[in-house]
């Protein structure tokens, strides 16, 4: 398959490929390290873990050749929003402030992105800290469709990195729309959860009772699946919930009857669309 092709699979199509050994998660991993190269001028990432995303990726063939299959992200890349706390590597919180901040733990999101099996292949771009506009002496995400276009806020590296195929899916925040905005912005589905749904330990706050942690997808059968991943109690997160975690990609199957009709779609997946960028 074509490293293009390959990049712009849905992560539900790519979980089959890998469970199957059709291809395998080094092969992935080093065409999206490559895509992100070549696609640098969309300033999506602020840092790419690539030394460390190699050798997950081998550790993750290893396991799925063993039969060790961790489920749905097994293998597969996925990025996180620089507000995410990530164990030994820059997080920066796309400010000069915190320019050289090697956080000594992983938030609760990069822990069970990395349980799944995830790939995390790097940190994402957005404006300073998630508030207003973006640091004057660092570059701006562009819109990979029309980079006059505005990108969305805050989580715009999010949207950008996966309309373009620069992982298979993101982590975004929103407290206000910023996980909202940029995906309407970059044609992405963008699921702002529950409050509490997805432990904020070890995410940067901008206001405590209002931030929300969720995936950003090109599908929502991809959107669910991180989900499950990441959601569930984290008991060294007090605003955690307690409830149990459905499984939301399954629930996808049982159509809208009962329900009003205004919460009907009609569809659970989004219409594909050819590359923004090439």
């Amino acid at each position: 398959m074509e490293s293009e092709a390959l990049c712009y699979l849905s992560l539900h199509e790519l979980a089959g490929q890998l469970r199957s050994g059709k291809v395998s998660s080094s092969e992935v991993t080093h065409a999206i390290l490559e895509r992100i190269r070549a696609k640098a001028s969309l300033n999506a990432y602020i840092t790419v873990m690539e030394g460390s995303a190699v050798r997950a990726a081998a550790m993750a063939d290893e396991e799925i050749r063993a039969g060790r299959w961790r489920g749905p992200l097994h293998g597969v890349p996925i990025a996180a929003k620089d507000l995410c706390q990530t164990k030994g590597v820059l997080t920066t919180c796309a400010s000069r402030v915190l320019s050289d901040w090697r956080p000594e733990s992983s938030a609760a999101v990069v822990e069970r992105l990395e349980a799944a099996g995830a790939i995390v292949v790097g940190k994402l771009n957005h404006t300073e800290f998630a508030v207003f506009w973006y640091h004057p002496e660092l570059p701006v995400p562009l819109n990979p469709w029309n980079p006059t276009l505005w990108p969305g806020g805050s989580s715009s590296g999010s949207g950008v990195a996966t309309a373009a195929g620069l992982c298979f899916g993101s982590i975004g925040t929103d407290t206000g729309g910023s996980i909202r905005f940029p995906s309407a912005a970059c044609g992405i589905v963008g699921l702002k959860p529950t409050w509490g749904r997805v432990s904020r330990r070890g995410v940067f706050p901008l206001g405590e009772s209002l931030d929300h942690i969720g995936p950003m997808t090109r599908t929502v059968t991809d959107a669910a699946l991180i989900l499950v991943a990441i959601a569930g109690h984290d008991p060294a997160d007090e605003t955690s919930l307690a409830a149990p975690v459905d499984d939301y990609a399954a629930a996808l199957e049982l159509g809208v009857s009962g329900l009003p009709a205004w919460t009907k779609i009609t569809s659970a997946r989004t219409p594909r669309r050819r590359s923004p960028v090439r």
